[in-house]
């Protein structure tokens, strides 16, 4: 095999093993969420991560004794939210929101949000096209 050969298919290699990675990381929102477990969040942000392929805001909510757990909230992909009307700094940590959404099937501290209420007062449909129940679907 000639060195252009092996490159060329070195290069093809590695184009789809890249390519590969942001399809394992995205999923269903059925295989992660229960949309029968609706719940409403009301916490301090204590890290926003805004990327692809789904943003992630982790809020720390106490409950009624105190005891605190911070949830991991999913929301749909930065394109989305900003065609919305959501700028990346609409939103910082220590900002106290109130988030809708569903819960993790597992039962671990995530949900993927459907409506943020901003600290502004401002609610952000905040759920994506993939999957799940719709906007109208919370009320």
């Amino acid at each position: 095999m000639s060195e252009a050969s092996a490159r060329f298919l070195l290069t093809i290699a590695a184009a789809a093993a890249l390519g590969a990675a942001p399809a394992r990381a995205h999923h269903s929102f059925s295989a992660v969420y229960d949309a029968n477990s609706p719940i409403t969040l009301t916490g301090d942000v204590t890290e926003i991560e805004w990327r692809n392929p789904h943003i992630y805001i982790y809020v720390n909510v106490r409950d009624e004794s105190g005891q605190a757990t911070v949830f991991a909230v999913e929301g749909s992909t930065p394109n989305m939210l900003y065609r919305r009307g959501w700028r990346k700094d609409d939103l910082r940590v220590g900002d106290t929101i109130t988030v809708q959404g569903f819960m993790a099937r597992d039962g671990s501290a995530q949900l993927n949000s459907r409506r943020i209420t901003l600290p502004n007062g401002r609610v952000v449909f905040t759920g994506s096209t993939d999957g799940g129940p719709t906007e109208g679907e919370l009320d």
